[in-house]
């Protein structure tokens, strides 16, 4: 039985919690603000990513901290040492997102500390629910897929019939406006499960950056600005930066006025629990009335 743990990942933070596992949760990261419980842990890293930058900003200086081998996340050993932890959950999906799973595991060998390191990777929405059910076994919830992850399921069984019959239209979601990223990992599942098309996506793969001449060229029925990191507030300013691009303005998204930002942190880009309630909010952009 696990009953000390630190959640290096917000996401992860999200999911524990959900799945009932809050109370041993004893250190989180500076970005783990859901749910309000976590805020209230100790921080046990730190970014070199200072607020307030642009976009273009941020991908500037987390290019160059990558081309000269600078981390982008701290780790407080002290801290996490005098934690005691019986299990750390990290991650291995992307270095920009949050500390890798192999840097926690030299850190704890080099402290000798006792605790498991169970590095939480899905790359589709269905590997979610499985990597969910994972954590829930590790800690010791049993060997059955929790009733919580059943009832996230059924909703997005719903979602998918409400939208079945509909015409899908060709969706184009920017996760990060400057330069232009298209999205990889589960987000194209989500797309799809919503009723749409999505365009210059890499579905299970990595997000990549393309082109304003690829975004021209995309025909693009939807246009969603959801930019990692961000809230909805901070989506829409570079939404209406993206909107004032003349390669945007021919996109049929434009003349239909089908333009949307999106709270990526909410809804989007971390995979836990509030993905399924970015399927729904995609189905109603998408299929207003459906």
């Amino acid at each position: 039985m696990v009953d000390r743990i630190v959640s290096l990942l917000p996401s992860a933070t999200e999911v524990l919690w959900f799945l009932g596992h809050g109370e041993r949760v004893v250190g989180v990261t500076f970005e783990c603000d859901t749910p309000s419980e976590a805020a209230g842990l100790p921080t046990v890293t730190d970014t070199i990513v200072p607020a307030g930058l642009t976009p273009s900003e941020i991908d500037e200086l987390i290019r160059r901290a990558m081309e000269e081998g600078s981390e982008l996340y701290t780790l407080d050993r002290q801290l996490l040492q005098s934690l005691d932890p019986d299990l750390i959950v990290s991650q291995d999906l992307c270095r920009v997102c949050a500390l890798p799973s192999g840097d926690v595991d030299a850190a704890v060998a080099a402290l000798g500390c006792r605790a498991e390191v169970f590095s939480y990777d899905p790359m589709t929405l269905d590997q979610v629910f499985t990597e969910m059910a994972n954590l829930d076994r590790l800690i010791g919830g049993g060997t059955d897929e929790p009733a919580a992850i059943g009832r996230l399921r059924a909703r997005l069984a719903e979602v998918e019939a409400r939208v079945a019959d509909r015409d899908r239209p060709k969706v184009l979601l920017l996760e990060w406006p400057d330069p232009p990223f298209t999205p990889g990992h589960w987000i194209p599942d989500q797309i799809e499960r919503a009723g749409g098309t999505a365009l210059l996506a890499h579905p299970g793969g990595r997000s990549s950056e393309t082109t304003w001449e690829a975004v021209a060229e995309s025909g693009a029925e939807v246009l969603l600005v959801a930019p990692c990191g961000f809230d909805e507030a901070a989506a829409r300013t570079q939404l209406d930066e993206v909107m004032a691009r003349p390669e945007v303005a021919a996109l049929p998204a434009v003349a239909g006025g089908r333009c949307h930002a999106l709270d990526a942190d909410g809804l989007i880009v971390r995979p836990g629990p509030r993905l399924v309630d970015g399927v729904e909010a995609l189905a109603d952009l998408l299929h207003p009335g459906a």
